[in-house]
């Protein structure tokens, strides 16, 4: 009655000591220092033509001194076991013969075997014939497709087939070249069991293993076991005979010779090259050679072929994630941009679903788990080591309640994004129900057999269907290395987004000191120009100087409205004109074409501008009646703004004694802030300072003239009129609607007003304007859709911002006006004025 045995007993057969080797060539055993043989096989004195047996004899009386010394020269040449010195075509008793050489276990083993009758190709030669051809393959699929026919020309096999080796232990034949009439093993897998343990071990360490004959009886190594009990250790021995178990496997599948050449990868057995003949077959030292080192290319070839496939796809997702990061605004958080771009991270790995589960939040797209079931997927997720990717086509197998969403999600590729187990990006697969070709049943128990105790192998190799349930698709090589490249991306988004929000609340905190010393300063100033004002002497009725005192603090006011509502930046002709319209005509004069400052210039400017206003009031020209101011400024070839701040007929200036606050502001800010240029001179017949803002602060404003005064600015149309014209105007803020309505209503308009987008196309739907004024932003979008509505309908607008720079406008519209606000009638107007000639 058979019965069931342990599957794991090959496992445990010591193949590397089994005291034979194949009948094909015979082996001498000498000592650690070559002089004396102490082990031989049984066939030795036959096969070399020795007169006497060789046991306990000097090497140099069994072989010679002259073979003896090349012997030991060749071993010294390649001291490493699994790389044999070699001796081509040795004569011995009057037959030639190939000999290997190699040290192992305290033994010199010397193989030997007949050296073919007919002349060989050097095995040189061969390997780079195998080895040309094979290097132009570029990829897994071509290797497949074209290195086993490559080895089986050469080689002159049956059939070679490319074995490759799953994490489960169990292999698939990836490729295949045959004869005709075989039928093909190509696309099956074979069960883990089919290679024991301890052969894997072997294929690691002795990249050929060969078999000339599978029914060869096996020649005996004598004596057995050495004084201390000790077989022969035949780890490194191509001679080396077989387990009688695989012997009996290669009988059932009809296989009488077999070469297996070893695929190694970063020091794991990758796979096999493995090659079946169906009659004795006997690969001659020069063949065996050349396989050695085609294998060993093989593998670097991979190597190649696996960096290239990393270098590619890091290459290409680092590319569409730096499209990504490039829309990040990094005032918005990680969070955030996460979790509005889940969709264009879901197109960088195939997949049925994508989650983020980050600061313990989840967000998800497309098929995944329950949201219930997320924290211990993250759970086993941190469970991983090195914070690495990890991924599994079976998830319920690692997490067993997977089982109740494996419809759902039975695959999962985990990205670790925080360097401790918390934050991670998921990629979900759904069940994939298909079938497996196995060459046999993998499930089989198998009886115990006439080899004793040990598994009898199995003697079916007809093809198995397995039908798999509860299993995605595998996750491939390229998708782990795609991966891994969004890791290292993303990780280093997160690390610049922390940087830099670190950075702004350096900055933030030391811009809200100066905020409060600056808040500090400017009420001290703003009470002392009041005081100023006041104190100027009366001229007529005191009817006329409470008008002309009331009109200065309103124009003050206003100027420090402008300075405070200017976030967004704004032109620097209309801040020094807000800043200087409190005094009189004609001490001042303004000279320079209208520029824009973004936001952080015109703040800075802003200061700098009040401050030099306020000393020239208290101190300087505007201090007198008599005094002069004229402001100049222009943009240089290199696109930087020089402005120059001119004080004459003044009273005496001379350097301030101490650094105060406004002192340091005036010296400092612009350097410091803008990276620009500033030069106060104290002069006697008054202030002098200069200043250059550089250039990717400053762009052009609307407003173009040569010379401009605070309260005649020069008009582009001095005589336009919007009499019995329509004027659209699309403005989400009442307050400033209005004031827009009383300013076209000056220029005779009739104006439809529109609070949003929607609400101004249904105006269009209703009437068509003349010509329309457009809010850029508005509270929930934009008029950029009233914008394309007005284009086809040919109608003029002019866009409105309060924002410094106009990147929010598509450049399919940057051909329109644009005003900055607040709004400035004239510049309206002059806006106006331009559409409307251009549309008629």
């Amino acid at each position: 009655m058979d019965r069931e045995v342990d599957l794991t007993s090959c496992d445990r057969e010591p193949i590397h000591i089994p005291g034979t080797v194949q009948p094909h060539g015979c082996l001498l055993a000498c000592d650690i220092r070559g002089r004396m043989v102490v082990r031989r096989s049984d066939n030795v004195q036959s096969m070399l033509g020795l007169s006497e047996d060789p046991l306990n004899r000097p090497l140099t009386d069994v072989l010679g001194e002259g073979c003896a010394h090349s012997l030991m020269n060749a071993l010294a040449r390649s001291p490493i076991p699994s790389h044999a010195g070699l001796l081509f075509g040795q004569e011995l008793g009057g037959a030639k013969f190939d000999i290997e050489i190699h040290q192992h276990a305290g033994s010199i083993i010397i193989e030997f075997e007949p050296a073919p009758q007919a002349p060989e190709a050097s095995a040189l030669d061969i390997a780079r014939s195998l080895i040309a051809r094979t290097a132009a393959l570029a990829d897994l699929a071509a290797v497949a497709r074209l290195a086993p026919r490559f080895v089986q020309t050469l080689l002159g096999f049956d059939r070679v087939m490319l074995y490759q080796l799953a994490e489960d232990g169990s292999g698939k034949v990836i490729g295949e070249a045959r004869r005709a009439d075989l039928e093909s093993f190509l696309g099956q897998h074979f069960p883990a069991s089919d290679i024991p343990q301890q052969a894997r071990a072997l294929y690691l360490k002795n990249a050929i293993r060969v078999i000339a004959d599978v029914n060869g009886v096996g020649r005996k190594i004598e004596p057995e076991r050495d004084a201390s009990g000790q077989p022969l250790d035949l780890s490194f021995a191509h001679l080396r005979s077989v387990s009688p178990i695989h012997l009996e496997y290669l009988r059932n599948m009809g296989v009488a010779a077999s070469m297996s050449l070893s695929i190694i990868v970063d020091g794991e057995l990758w796979g096999l090259v493995a090659c079946h003949h169906y009659t004795p077959r006997t690969v001659t030292m020069v063949h065996r050679v050349a396989s050695a080192m085609f294998v060993e290319f093989l593998s670097q070839h991979l190597v190649v072929i696996d960096n290239r496939q990393r270098f590619d796809a890091a290459l290409r997702t680092r590319r569409q994630l730096d499209a990504l990061v490039s829309e990040m605004s990094f005032q918005e958080t990680i969070d955030v941009f996460l979790r509005d771009r889940l969709v264009e991270l879901a197109q960088l790995i195939p997949n049925d679903g994508v989650g983020l589960w980050l600061n313990g939040v989840w967000s998800s797209i497309g098929s995944t788990p329950p949201p219930s079931q997320i924290p211990a997927l993250a759970k086993l997720a941190g469970t991983q080591p090195d914070t690495s990717i990890w991924a599994t086509h079976h998830l319920a197998q690692k997490l067993p309640d997977a089982e109740d969403y494996a419809a759902q999600a039975s695959g999962v590729l985990a990205i670790p994004l925080s360097q401790i187990p918390r934050d991670y990006l998921f990629f979900f697969r759904k069940e994939q129900v298909r079938t497996l070709e196995w060459g046999g049943d993998p499930n089989k128990t198998y009886p115990s057999g006439p080899l004793g105790d040990r598994l009898t192998p199995r003697k079916s190799f007809a093809i198995w269907k397995e039908l798999v349930e509860g299993q995605s698709l595998p996750w491939s090589v390229e998708h782990r290395y795609l991966a891994e490249a969004m890791q290292v991306g993303l990780r280093d988004v997160l690390m610049r987004q922390n940087e830099i929000l670190s950075e702004e609340r350096r900055r933030s905190d030391a811009r809200q000191r100066i905020l409060n010393d600056e808040l500090n300063h400017r009420v001290k100033n703003i009470l002392a120009l009041i005081k100023s004002l006041v104190s100027q002497p009366a001229e007529g009725t005191l009817e006329n100087y409470i008008a002309a005192l009331n009109g200065r603090i309103m124009a003050l006011s206003f100027a420090h409205d402008q300075i405070v509502r200017s976030d967004g930046g704004g032109s620097l002709h209309r801040l020094l004109t807000a800043e200087l319209s409190p005094y009189p005509e004609s001490q001042v004069l303004l000279n320079g074409e209208d520029v824009m400052l973004d936001a952080r210039a015109f703040s800075v400017m802003a200061l700098v501008a009040h401050e030099l206003a306020t000393n020239a009031v208290k101190h300087g020209a505007l201090s007198v009646a008599e005094g002069r101011l004229t402001v100049n400024w222009m943009v240089n070839g290199l696109g930087d703004l020089e402005l120059e701040w001119s004080e004459s007929n003044g009273p005496y200036t001379k350097p301030p004694t101490r650094q105060g606050f406004g002192s340091v502001l005036l010296q400092r800010s612009v350097p410091f802030d803008l990276h620009g240029t500033s030069d106060i001179r104290y002069e006697e017949v008054g202030l002098k300072a200069a200043f250059v803002i550089p250039s990717r602060y400053v762009s052009p404003g609307f407003r173009s003239g040569a010379q401009s005064q605070p309260k005649d600015a020069q008009s582009l149309s001095p005589d336009f009129s919007l009499q019995n014209r329509t004027v659209l105007l699309v403005e989400d803020q009442l307050v400033i609607a209005l004031d827009v309505e009383d300013m076209l209503g000056d220029l005779g308009a009739r104006v439809l007003t529109a609070s949003s987008a929607e609400a101004a196309l249904g105006v269009l739907s209703r009437s068509t304007p003349d010509c329309a004024v457009l809010d850029v932003t508005l509270g929930r979008g934009t008029s950029l859709p009233v914008a394309e509505e007005l284009e086809k309908r040919g109608i003029g607008y002019v866009f409105a911002t309060g924002y410094g720079d106009t990147t929010m406008i598509p450049e399919r519209f940057r051909l329109a006006p644009i005003i900055h606000k607040p709004y400035d009638e004239q510049a309206l107007k002059d806006a106006l004025f331009k559409v409307i000639k251009q549309r008629l």
